[in-house]
């Protein structure tokens, strides 16, 4: 995860088949994600997005862990 990335945590998700998904958009502010996502859902209506807290941990976050 780049630094920019860990700057914008809140995600909008479009949902695909076979489990997979992709991330279109990325907020700082919960409140930014939420009204970008109302305007996505009714511009493409057939279309399922979700909004994600994404907290990316490091490799070297995961083994202190341990």
């Amino acid at each position: 995860m780049t630094y920019l990335e860990k700057l914008s945590p809140w995600c909008i998700v479009r949902l695909k088949p076979n489990m997979q998904n992709q991330i279109v958009a990325r907020f700082r502010r919960r409140s930014d994600a939420e009204a970008h996502l109302q305007v996505l859902c009714r511009l493409i209506p057939g279309v399922s997005f979700t909004l994600v807290f994404n907290v990316g941990l490091e490799q070297q976050d995961l083994n202190t862990v341990k």
